[in-house]
């Protein structure tokens, strides 16, 4: 490595000193080809193990408000994806067509299924699912800027935090992620771009974490969009997008699955302090009109990078499940998708609370060689309470729990 650095650094200086020299040897050197279509294809793929230890010791081996770590004391192998992808060029002047087809393998997969689409596959805790598979294209319409438009199946536009691990901070989930916000959608989404600072998301899916016909709980779309902002020459970006649409499943007594609608809004404030210091707000509010329930709060993190391989984070939240609605844990394999489709299902309520949490947390990015991949480990120590008081912890006989965790993610 060295040498080739000490290698390019010589030519570099060369050609600095040389003009002459430098014309000679581009004249000699064919002109580069443009990629093919089928040359930015790009494969990648990580795999993700973690476990998660609660000092409450919980006697039903739940992480209670927890949902991709809810298994406490237990080696989990959360994900193995695979992704084929061709990124569309936004920017293009041209029309650009693009796809993305993303599976996975793993405990994850429990809880992000598409209803209808591999839910039943197997009652073991680790399952598969698609976690994306879309077309889309870019055309340069409308505006200076373009649209670009999407269909298929693909993740939500809401929140700070993704399905997919290597792009968040922390191992756990916020109580945002995991209860105030879609996963995923099928259907069109439509991205405008006004301007250089303004974009405008619209589309029609098929509601929450659902496909078509039998795979939708209900007979009823739902719009999914919102607005994005790039403010501070990428310094600052903000983005406000909601989910609206009847998500109760059919045949729930004593509402109207088809037109009582559920509005899933959130905002996500990203500034870049500096070149180190990242400063992250989620702001989530939810309602439910079939059952009158509400609940929301904030999340707020920091994280500053030391250097290319370390970095700190802290995470701190409140959210308040004004109802009893929404906060819950599954224990069973499949018990959450049992639960979206208004079947039988064992759900353990949280009860009218509000939760405090806060997560401090390392990302540690070891050297590794080339041909191994890269390594992410992410170690976490978080605390969860109850501010009013309840006591939905350690299976209803607490009022707080403290979680010490770690996963290690390879990413190839």
């Amino acid at each position: 490595m060295r040498k080739s650095i000490a290698a390019l650094s010589a030519i570099v200086f060369a050609s600095a000193a040389s003009p002459a020299l430098a014309q000679d040897a581009n004249s000699d050197a064919p002109p580069k080809a443009p990629a093919s279509w089928s040359d930015t294809i790009k494969l990648s793929g990580h795999v993700e193990g973690g476990l998660t230890l609660n000092t409450a010791n919980p006697p039903d081996g739940l992480n209670f408000g927890h949902l991709f770590t809810d298994k406490e004391g237990k080696p989990l192998l959360n994900q193995a994806i695979l992704t084929i992808e061709r990124p569309i060029d936004v920017s293009s002047p041209n029309v650009d067509v693009g796809f993305k087809l993303q599976g996975m393998y793993g405990s994850d997969a429990r809880y992000t299924h598409f209803l209808g689409e591999l839910d039943g596959v197997t009652n073991h805790r680790n399952q598969f699912d698609i976690v994306e598979a879309y077309g889309q294209v870019h055309l340069p319409i409308l505006t200076a800027g373009g649209v670009d438009i999407k269909a298929g199946q693909f993740v939500t536009l809401e929140g700070a935090e993704v399905i997919y691990a290597p792009s968040d901070f922390f191992y756990s989930h916020s109580y945002i992620f995991n209860f105030g916000i879609p996963f995923k959608h099928t259907g069109v989404l439509t991205t405008t771009h006004v301007s250089k600072t303004l974009d405008i998301y619209a589309g029609i899916t098929s509601g929450v974490n659902t496909t078509l016909w039998k795979g939708d709980n209900n007979g009823s779309p739902s719009f999914h969009g919102g607005l994005g902002l790039n403010l501070l020459g990428g310094g600052l970006t903000i983005y406000a997008t909601t989910s609206i649409g009847p998500e109760i499943p059919r045949g729930t007594a004593g509402v109207r699955p088809n037109k009582d609608l559920r509005y899933l809004n959130d905002v996500t404030v990203i500034w870049k302090i500096n070149g180190k210091l990242t400063s992250t707000t989620d702001l989530n509010y939810i309602h439910d009109d079939g059952f009158d329930a509400s609940g929301g709060g904030v999340a707020q993190y920091f994280t500053y990078a030391v250097d290319d391989q370390l970095g700190i984070g802290i995470r701190g939240e409140v959210w308040r499940d004004d109802d009893g609605f929404f906060v819950a844990a599954f224990p069973g394999n499949r018990d959450f998708v049992n639960a979206e489709k208004g079947k039988p299902a064992t759900v353990i309520g949280g009860g009218r609370t509000t939760y405090g949490a806060v997560t401090l947390g390392l990302n540690i990015k070891p050297p590794m060689p080339k041909v191994a991949g890269a390594l992410l480990v992410r170690p976490e120590i978080r605390y969860d309470w109850s501010l009013n008081d309840t006591t939905p912890f350690a299976a209803g006989t607490r009022g707080h729990q403290l979680t010490v965790a770690a996963d290690v993610i390879l990413m190839f």
